[in-house]
């Protein structure tokens, strides 16, 4: 059986299919891009999720400048994914998650004093 090849949308790699991360620049969707909140295919042409009514484009906590809810900043290329905080689990997920979406835990977010 045949094994096909297909580009990471982020740095043109060709990775399998089945590859939940790009080994090239570490994407967490190679292939696409989900909502950060329920996990649906979204596009960068819609403003909302349609699943669940989520936003899609967000300020970026590092500089503030509207992005698209991604891995990192269209602006600065700052990372907006925090690491789950349950030791079994460790998943990056989406900056404003409050819930994990692998393990369900709560994610704590640290006061942040400075902008």
């Amino acid at each position: 059986m045949a094994f096909y090849k297909q580009p990471c949308i982020h740095c043109g790699a060709y990775i399998d299919r089945d590859a939940r991360f790009c080994p090239a620049c570490g994407s967490h969707s190679p292939f696409g891009y989900l909502c950060p909140t329920c996990l649906r295919p979204v596009e960068k042409s819609q403003r909302l999720c349609a699943g669940c009514g989520r936003p899609l484009y967000v300020a970026c906590p590092v500089c503030g400048g509207q992005t698209f809810v991604q891995e990192k900043c269209e602006q600065c290329g700052g990372s907006l994914m925090v690491k789950c905080q349950n030791s079994r689990c460790g998943a990056w997920q989406f900056f404003e998650n409050t819930k994990c979406t692998a393990c369900g835990a709560k994610i704590k977010h640290p006061k942040s004093g400075k902008k």
